[in-house]
Order: structure tokens, then C-alpha cells, then sequence
């Protein structure tokens, strides 16, 4: 595939304004694979988030859904960034899915007596970040037949998002597609928790959501670009370029994103490398896009 990345070599960094409306990032930082075609060769992984805040301005963090991190290493992702970056972290997967295999375990689910300590130190653990932190992923799985249902899961969140403390800022993924509706948006709107649009296989599109309800549920807005893990995973197993040509896809969110910033609501986007195999490529494909959407409108800072 041809490389549509120029910019995003190690010699050519890209630059940041931490002032813009648009905040890009990927799902992680810590990939060996990007070491030549993102991180200078012979990069070493205790140097890879210091190099990465000189390229991007936000970072989401996947490693938290898999437990809390310890103080130290939360204090070390401040320490190599900037004080103007923005780091988003996972709410732990025993919070949001409470199963030991991929199904979910409804029962544990937001559970109060199980999952609000856990809550708690994730929180505390993430207070540490100090300026950087930006919005926390509520990400919930997809519940099948069994699990949850609409009504109940819709209580159980409206009651998790009354109880959260109030000095954070916060994000929620839902990945049943006949759940997104304008009375759960409302509710998010309700509690101030942005509503995150995501290019998920099984899920509608940001233009798709902009048609059955507002997305914008928060005073800024969230978008992941995740693709269909398993199609990727017979694809390729390195991450190191682009194996799947994403640009139609990009075109609507470049659009949508033009929307959003004509509202002037602060925008982060974070792409995986599931979503195309390489996600600060997917990123580079993505800014260019929207700077063609904004070239004949009045343009905000991207």
C-alpha cells in the first residue's frame, strides 16, 4: 500500500500546538513494531512515551483496563510528558465486565460492593496524572443474550455515573448498537459524560449516531477508531504500516470532526492499530482529511 504518511517519520516530527481544538493520539504508546517507521531506530521502550509526547498530544492508556497501576508508574507517563499533553486512561475491566473469558459477567457488572474500591483506586491512582489527565474510558463490552439487558444496563449506569466523584472528566463506550438512543444520550448529557463515537465493526458510524441523536453529550467530544480486531488479527501480526486502506471511512470522520469543531466542542481522537495495522499512519491519513474538509470553511485550529 502506498505510503500516505509523510510528516510521520522519525525525521520529520510532527508538530504540536496544545491549544487546538483536535487532539489526536493512538490506543497505547508502547508498540516495539513502531521502532524505525515511528520511533527512531534503536529506540529503547523506557524512552517510547517521552518520544511519543513530542509527536502527539494526547495518549490513551489500554494497559489500565487490565488492572491498576502502581503510583510510580502513573508518576513516570508524568514526568516524560509535557505538562500541556493530555493522558486518557481505561476504566479496569473488573469495573466494566467483571468476567475472567470474553463474556461478560452481569452480575459483577458496576456492582457497588465489588467494583467501587477498585473504582477508587483507579481514580486515586489517576489524580497523580495532575494537569495531564484528560477524560477516563467507561468502555463496556458487547452484552449478548444472557447478560444484560437495555433497561437494566441504563440504571445500572445512570446510578455508576450519579457516584462517580465529580472532579474528573469521563468518557462512555457502548457497544450494542440498538442501545445508542436519544434518551441515552440524554443521560449522559445529564451527567456531563461524553459519549464516545467509534468506528467498531457491528456498531453505527459517527454520521450514522449524528442521525438518530446530538452526539455531543459533554463540553468536549471522544472518538476511537478500532476497526474489526479479528479481521486484523488474520491480516497481519506486525504494526508497522497501514494493511488496509481506511480512507472511506476517514472521509465520514473527517467530515464529522468538521462539525464538531465548527461547534467549537474540544475533540479527542484516538485510533488502534487494529483499526488499518499502523494507527499513528491512520492518524497522519486522518489530519490531512480533515484539513481538506476545513480548506474552503473558516478554520479552526486542528
Amino acid at each position: 500500500m502506498r505510503d500516505l504518511c509523510p510528516g510521520l517519520g522519525p525525521e520529520r516530527p510532527e508538530p504540536v500546538d496544545p491549544g487546538r481544538l483536535l487532539r489526536l493520539g493512538t490506543s497505547s504508546f508502547s508498540n516495539k513494531d513502531w521502532v524505525g517507521p515511528f520511533y527512531p531506530a534503536g529506540a529503547q521502550p523506557k524512552d517510547f512515551l517521552k518520544l511519543y509526547a513530542a509527536r502527539f498530544d494526547a495518549v490513551e492508556i489500554d494497559a489500565t483496563y487490565y488492572g491498576v497501576p502502581v503510583p510510580r508508574t502513573v508518576e513516570g507517563w508524568a514526568r516524560k510528558t509535557p505538562e500541556w499533553f493530555t493522558i486518557c486512561a481505561k476504566f479496569p475491566r473488573e469495573i466494566v465486565h467483571g468476567g475472567d473469558g470474553p463474556k461478560p459477567h452481569a452480575d459483577r457488572v458496576l456492582d457497588k460492593e465489588l467494583t467501587y474500591p477498585v473504582r477508587d483506586e483507579f481514580l486515586g491512582a489517576m489524580r497523580l496524572l495532575g494537569p495531564r489527565l484528560g477524560p477516563l474510558l467507561i468502555q463496556f463490552p458487547r452484552f449478548g443474550k444472557g447478560t444484560l439487558d437495555r433497561e437494566d444496563f441504563g440504571a445500572r449506569v445512570n446510578r455508576f455515573l450519579d457516584d462517580l466523584p465529580k472532579d474528573f472528566t469521563y468518557a462512555l463506550e457502548i457497544r450494542n448498537a440498538r442501545w445508542l438512543t436519544p434518551e441515552f444520550a440524554a443521560m449522559l448529557r445529564s451527567h456531563r459524560v461524553a459519549l464516545v463515537l467509534s468506528d467498531l465493526v457491528r456498531m453505527p458510524m459517527g454520521d450514522e449516531v449524528e442521525a438518530l441523536l446530538d452526539p455531543v453529550t459533554a463540553p468536549y467530544s471522544y472518538v476511537r477508531l478500532l476497526g474489526d480486531h479479528r479481521e486484523m488479527d488474520r491480516i497481519t501480526t506486525t504494526w508497522n504500516r497501514e494493511v488496509v486502506d481506511r480512507t472511506p471511512n476517514l472521509r465520514r470522520w473527517a467530515d464529522v470532526l468538521s462539525r464538531l469543531l465548527a461547534r467549537e466542542v474540544p475533540t479527542f481522537v484516538f485510533a488502534n492499530n487494529h483499526y488499518a495495522g499502523y494507527a499513528p499512519g491512520t492518524l497522519a491519513r486522518l489530519r490531512a482529511l480533515v484539513a481538506d474538509v476545513l480548506e474552503d470553511r473558516p478554520r479552526p485550529e486542528i
